[in-house]
């Protein structure tokens, strides 16, 4: 067997996983995530050759499953295996629906079958990138399409699961997935990623007002960093239904509920302050989680990706639930329609286990999406009049591993002391607990939350055009220096490409799917520029504009 993986910023010599991969799946895993999308795009032509309305249940599949395959998120086997049969029935009663398709239209994704178990192995080795195209750039706008589509379908997935259903986010994402083993040029695939983009945002626009309708605005607030003395449950990843659900049924049981990694921002809801069992935040990003689920004893829940080969020490305490899963693993079932999923296992679990131990005792402040920031508009525009603001850096994104990923960490230490950090995603762990002050009020570091809510970034971005009465977002004082590590950040990026967003920088490395000719491509329509050394890029961050005296 053999595996090329090249999806998320840790491929191999940024070229790709072969063997086994950095984020330590192995190839089989791996093979049987790539025949999971060959099914999925078999799945998307039929829907999209479709004459009558696709069902709510096959685009909602097709999402979930999607979601399934992003980085970290599911490492078992057997699930991936399970989701891959349901596919194939899924397929196959779009397929009944069409039978007036000529067979010379019908493409091996739309009709294999397989006969035994081995047939799942055997064709998994042969459905992945390198079967995309013989083409470099066919092949890496495919990777690019495929893998903004992915990021896609996390945040649609977000959006269902709270009941924000919008089917056109769900047919561009079957169009999508149809064009993944097509003959089409380089132009109409470029045509497709670039509405990837403008679907991106739509998506996450969908997730913002889920959230914010089922939890309220996010509001400006102070987490702890230190531990009770109750024993806890440990919650990571992304999916807010899914906390709401614990902390409902952890009340009252002596047990006190901590966020992980992109779960931090969940403190900043109102919705969720009235519980005074929410204790806190533990430990920092996703990548850090053998330490800190080894220090924190109690059970830990994975609602979502970012999961790390897992420790045996703790591998008894750990959950998955949703589309995240690792063999060997407890798995908590998804909800019934209008049902809850049941932690009574977690919650059992909790009770006979030590209290977390302490590893800091502190406090993060957060809490500032798109409403909040606007709220102090009147502030944040006096402060750039006056000239004690001279610039907002977005660095947002992804952390991760390697150590050369302190550079984040030294620009937000090295930026100057007029500029305001705007982050939203894990990223934020490389500069949110450093002291960097503020500015009349005015934090320098202000973090709109979990990835999805970059939307709330945009949305600031947006609005300062407006109020400095603007004709283009570049004209801001605004510079943009991203960390990516998976998918979901491939979308934010399509997303700020659709927005008009220009002279991104984005590191620590480009993605290793891009040829060189799409990278020229993105370079000379986008300006998207790699990360160099920091001093460098801190004085291309702050830019020479002048100050801004619209008004």
């Amino acid at each position: 067997m053999h595996m090329n993986c090249q999806q998320c910023q840790e491929a191999r010599g940024n070229k790709g996983c072969r063997s086994a991969g950095v984020c330590g799946k192995d190839e089989k895993t791996a093979n049987l995530q790539d025949l999971l999308v060959f099914v999925l795009c078999g799945m998307s032509e039929w829907m999209v050759k479709s004459t009558k309305p696709v069902d709510k249940k096959h685009y909602v599949f097709m999402g979930k499953a999607l979601f399934s395959t992003i980085t970290n998120a599911n490492f078992d086997e057997q699930r991936i295996l399970e989701l891959i049969k349901q596919g194939l029935s899924f397929r196959q009663e779009l397929a009944d629906a069409r039978q007036d398709i000529p067979m010379a239209q019908v493409t091996d994704a739309m009709r294999w079958i397989p006969k035994t178990d081995e047939d799942y192995v055997v064709k998994s080795q042969y459905v992945g990138i390198d079967s995309f195209s013989s083409h470099e750039d066919i092949r890496a706008l495919k990777s690019l399409l495929l893998y903004g589509l992915k990021g896609v379908a996390a945040y649609a997935d977000h959006a269902v699961v709270l009941g924000s259903y919008d089917v056109d986010i769900y047919a561009f994402m079957a169009k999508g997935l149809s064009a993944v083993f097509a003959p089409l040029s380089a132009p109409e695939l470029t045509g497709l990623v670039l509405r990837t983009g403008d679907s991106a945002v739509k998506t996450m626009a969908l997730l913002d007002q889920a959230h914010t309708s089922a939890y309220g605005h996010p509001e400006i607030t102070k987490v702890k960093t230190g531990v009770g003395k109750n024993p806890g449950v440990l919650i990571s990843g992304h999916d807010l239904k899914d906390i709401e659900e614990l902390l409902k049924q952890t009340q009252g049981k002596g047990v006190d509920v901590y966020t992980h990694s992109e779960m931090l921002p969940a403190h900043y809801y109102p919705a969720f302050k009235k519980y005074d069992h929410f204790v806190g935040n533990y430990g920092s990003a996703w990548w850090n989680q053998n330490k800190d689920f080894e220090s924190f004893n109690g059970p830990i829940l994975m609602t979502t990706n970012c999961i790390v080969p897992i420790q045996e020490s703790y591998s008894k305490r750990l959950f998955t639930t949703g589309m995240a899963g690792y063999p060997g693993v407890a798995h908590i079932e998804d909800r019934l329609d209008s049902g809850q999923k049941d932690f009574s296992a977690l919650i059992q679990l909790a009770l006979t286990c030590p209290s977390p131990k302490e590893i800091e005792n502190g406090e993060i402040v957060g809490g500032f999406a798109h409403q909040q920031v606007l709220s102090l508009a009147d502030k944040v525009v006096s402060a750039v009049k006056s000239g004690a603001i001279k610039r907002f850096v977005v660095m947002a994104g992804c952390d991760g591993r390697q150590p050369h990923r302190h550079y984040f960490t030294d620009v937000a230490e090295t930026l100057p002391k007029d500029a305001v950090i705007l982050t939203a995603g894990c990223a934020k762990y490389r500069y949110n607990k450093l002291n960097l002050g503020d500015i009349q009020g005015i934090p320098r570091v202000l973090d709109a939350g979990q990835c999805n809510d970059s939307y709330s970034l945009a949305v600031v971005a947006l609005k300062l055009k407006e109020v400095f009465g603007l004709n283009d977002v570049n004209d801001l004082p605004l510079s943009f220096d991203i960390a990516w590590y998976e998918q979901k950040a491939v979308a934010v990026l399509l997303a700020l490409l659709s927005l008009g967003f220009k002279g991104i920088k984005l590191g620590p490395t480009l993605p290793a799917f891009l040829s060189p000719g799409v990278v020229q491509v993105l370079v000379e329509k986008f300006d998207i520029q790699p990360i160099g050394s920091v001093k460098d890029d801190v004085d291309q961050l702050m830019g020479n504009q002048a100050l801004m005296t619209a008004g």
